[in-house]
């Protein structure tokens, strides 16, 4: 009789029993923050036209001399699994904008920094996430009301924004030059029937070692990195040219299985070289009949693509050639020629051959290329050849080319401009904390503190100039505060200007693509309170 009198205080208390460890979950939240904000601390020096550059030692024993955020993370060996969320943040950026992959990852870091304080004061994360989610809506409104429209016919902005990309990087005193470059060379693969959609992947970068990279060019045609095959002394300037883009072997044909051929006398020696004979030269009257007089072959693993006696052959016929093609341009090299590749010598025919008005070999720095132009009923592509004095120049130098070439892509999808130099973050920052006074409770909390995380930008960047940060964006925010929108840090004077005016514009998706995709990557770290490891 006495047992469910011991029971029934048990199942009293299952019903009240409140207190759950929460330590571990704690430390867990604190440890990814504190990685994640390490990652972020270790890229906000290199942010900004007076940002510092990282030296990456790669275990190849290579060194990369780079200001893009993406690149630098990339290439760090991060263990904690929080700490690669930033890494695929800064991925994500570089696919989305193509800039602002350092501004996206010192954002999260400053978001986070102040979720700590916030879950220290005991919010719980779902509020905090919460609030971040309506606080980065809220954000991308406030920041397209700043937006100024842009036409695409406008070359002159479109070049101010490139430059501005590439004010923060290596090669910044050559921004008037590579921003052109980068604008004409987006503007030139637009498709009209597809206006708002730009295929990066149709502007070809060749990098040369040699020269500067004042001597970086935007060739309309084709260049190669190969020079032409001279073994049996074919021409190396053609003019009116009839390209062929081919995929089959011009040698002799072999076997599908590894065999020998014992050959007995010389009779048949000779007869088996007679034959190679006829069989080249049969394939090289047929190319030859078409008219063709320039040979691009495609790289081949099987097989020699040509033999000395077919280079021969081929240089009598005065047939230029260009081996080693790679199998992954060759998509690019027929939309370019405005041709069809050729699989097999039966299909060589005349309506396959791609037009041109020169095809020649030209010395560059201590090699040659082959260069391609005046090419008729040319495709919608266009080739950047970049030079540099050395290779890490020249790495760098294509890096920022290719963040400026997203940054005209970006106004192509997205026409509107924005004030850079700090301006939208302060402005946000402001318009955000009048926005938290309309809030109720722990939301109002929230956002406010928030608001505050994204005066790290400008603060980042008067550091990084060696300014007063706190001066600089007390003051910022006392010009914005009086209606300046535009007000912002010119690095250069070391004061605070109209930016708009000095020519400091941004796309508007790098802004709204980085507040969101940097709320997205926190709410996420936020939400977990475990880490399991599968061994």
């Amino acid at each position: 009789m006495a047992s469910p009198a011991v029971q029934a205080p048990r199942s009293a208390s299952s019903k009240t029993e409140s207190y759950v460890d929460n330590k571990r979950k704690a430390d867990i939240r604190q440890a990814n923050i504190a990685a994640a904000r390490t990652v972020a601390d270790a890229v906000r020096t290199s942010l900004g036209p007076k940002g510092m550059d990282k030296m990456i030692s790669l275990a190849s024993g290579e060194v990369l001399i780079t200001n893009d955020g993406a690149t630098i993370l990339n290439n760090m060996e991060l263990l904690q699994p929080a700490a690669k969320m930033l890494v695929d943040l800064s991925k994500s950026q570089d696919v989305v904008a193509g800039d602002g992959t350092t501004t996206v990852v010192v954002i999260a870091g400053a978001l986070l920094k102040h979720c700590l304080s916030l879950l220290t004061a005991g919010i719980h994360p779902t509020v905090i996430s919460d609030s971040l989610h309506k606080l980065s809506l809220k954000a991308v409104d406030v920041l397209t009301a700043m937006a100024v429209p842009v036409e695409l016919s406008d070359r002159d902005s479109l070049i101010k924004s490139a430059s501005t990309s590439l004010n923060s990087k290596v090669v910044s005193q050559y921004s008037s030059l590579l921003a052109p470059i980068a604008v004409d060379s987006v503007l030139s693969v637009v498709d009209p029937e597809k206006p708002d959609l730009v295929d990066l992947r149709d502007v070809k970068i060749v990098k040369k070692l040699g020269g500067t990279v004042d001597d970086t060019e935007l060739v309309k045609g084709l260049v190669f990195d190969k020079k032409v095959s001279h073994a049996g002394g074919g021409p190396t300037r053609v003019e009116n040219a009839k390209i062929a883009v081919i995929q089959f072997q011009i040698s002799p044909p072999k076997t599908d299985i590894e065999q020998s051929i014992v050959v007995s006398d010389y009779t048949q020696m000779d007869r088996i070289l007679k034959e190679e004979r006829n069989y080249i030269l049969g394939m090289i009257k047929k190319i030859k009949a078409t008219g063709c007089n320039v040979l691009l072959i495609q790289k081949s693993i099987l097989r020699d693509a040509v033999t000395d006696l077919s280079l021969h052959y081929l240089a009598k016929a005065k047939i230029m050639v260009i081996k080693d093609i790679e199998r992954d341009e060759i998509e690019f090299i027929t939309k370019s020629l405005n041709c069809l590749p050729i699989a097999n010598i039966e299909h060589f025919r005349a309506e396959k051959l791609g037009y041109a008005d020169l095809v020649e070999e030209v010395s560059i720095g201590d090699g040659k290329i082959v260069k391609i132009t005046g090419i008729k009923d040319m495709g919608r592509t266009t080739t950047v050849l970049v030079r540099g004095s050395n290779q890490l120049v020249l790495d760098e130098a294509e890096r920022s080319l290719h963040d400026a070439l997203c940054v005209v892509r970006c106004l192509v999808n997205k026409r509107f401009l924005i004030a850079g130099g700090g301006a939208p973050e302060i402005e946000l920052s402001r318009q955000l904390g009048a926005w938290a006074k309309v809030l109720h409770g722990m939301e109002s909390y929230c956002v406010r503190s928030f608001a505050e995380a994204l005066e790290v930008i400008p603060y980042t960047l008067a550091e990084n100039a060696g300014l007063n940060p706190i001066a600089i964006v007390t003051e910022l925010r006392n010009r914005h505060a009086g209606g300046e929108n535009n007000a912002g840090i010119n690095v250069r004077k070391g004061q605070i200007t109209n930016i708009w005016d000095e020519n400091v514009v941004q796309p508007l998706l790098v802004s709204t693509s980085a507040i969101t995709l940097a709320t997205e990557c926190v709410r996420m770290i936020l939400k977990i309170d475990d880490i399991v490891t599968v061994r």
